[in-house]
């Protein structure tokens, strides 16, 4: 099972973050950092499918790693370099403005290397809870939060559970969950609206981005990330996703060329589940969760009644 709170990953996950979230949304412009649609994020926040570990695969004269088992193991060498300045400007787009309006406390489910938990520090003077339990995001997390100044870090406390083992009790009147919920299969994100429904405050808003609403039919190409130049290497992946019994595979091939050359390639394949909005509506409505108008059409929204 999924332990809920992963990184982001970017995502609506279909071709869209139609992944839902972190995937990938409507076609769009295209640059030279992120030629996802859109500028649109793609997600590592997604399941790592536990089978073996590590793997060489010989292409050409270049060994191809695969990584099936750690989570993030693979990306998170890769994801602030080819995916921070599309996530930052997403997320400022999908949460600064009700992260404002916050007063009591954030809760930010998945905080992965900590782009949104940022976002929300400089949009708010509300304490801020990070959930991540994936301890490669979490280092990266912890890295981040290590270059602000002292009065942003006391904001932020780091949860390196699940958000269901967090034991969060009405300390937010705002949750995000950013590319996330389609990482999830269905019992975990069950009872990740249940953990959520208790950390918020009567009358607190929940704002996510939705799982894919169904299966791609094949194989097909999602987009491709960077390329980025540090120094005399480019470092770029490709994304490709397909069915696979019920779910969702998505690939992320990381690559790093030098000269033309390409010195290494590194692969990690995660799993997504698709849902539908009316049941993931019914989901969050069993929780005591409503569902209301989102201020995005990229995003779900869901608030905890006032008493």
């Amino acid at each position: 099972m999924q332990a809920a709170g992963r990184a982001k990953v970017p995502f609506v996950v279909v071709p869209s973050r139609g992944l839902g979230e972190r995937a990938l949304r409507a076609a769009g412009n295209w640059n030279t950092t992120s030629v996802l649609p859109d500028s649109s994020p793609v997600s590592t926040a997604v399941r790592s499918r536990t089978l073996s570990a590590t793997r060489p695969n010989a292409v050409g004269r270049t060994a191809v790693s695969e990584m099936f088992g750690a989570d993030y193991t693979v990306s998170v060498e890769f994801y602030d370099l080819l995916q921070a300045e599309t996530d930052r400007r997403s997320a400022k787009r999908r949460f600064a403005e009700a992260a404002g309006r916050a007063r009591h406390g954030i809760l930010d489910v998945g905080a992965g290397t900590g782009i949104v938990t940022e976002t929300l520090l400089t949009a708010s003077a509300a304490p801020i809870h990070a959930v991540e339990p994936a301890a490669p995001m979490r280092a990266a997390l912890l890295s981040r939060l290590a270059g602000l100044g002292a009065d942003q870090r006391a904001r932020v406390t780091l949860h390196p559970v699940s958000i269901e083992r967090a034991g969060l009790e009405e300390v937010a009147d705002l949750a995000v969950a950013s590319n996330v919920i389609a990482c999830l299969d269905p019992a975990t994100r069950r009872s990740t609206w249940q953990a959520v429904s208790r950390a918020l405050l009567p009358g607190g808003l929940l704002l996510f981005d939705p799982p894919p609403a169904e299966l791609p039919t094949g194989r097909e190409t999602v987009g491709r990330l960077g390329p980025v130049r540090v120094g005399a290497d480019i470092y770029g992946a490709d994304i490709t996703r397909e069915p696979d019994g019920g779910i969702v595979r998505m690939v992320f091939t990381y690559h790093v060329e030098r000269d033309g050359r390409v010195l290494r390639q590194q692969r990690e394949t995660f799993e997504l589940w698709p849902a539908g909005a009316s049941q993931i509506g019914a989901e969050l409505e069993a929780q005591g969760l409503q569902v209301v108008q989102a201020p995005r059409a990229d995003l779900l929204a869901a608030r905890r009644p006032a008493r």
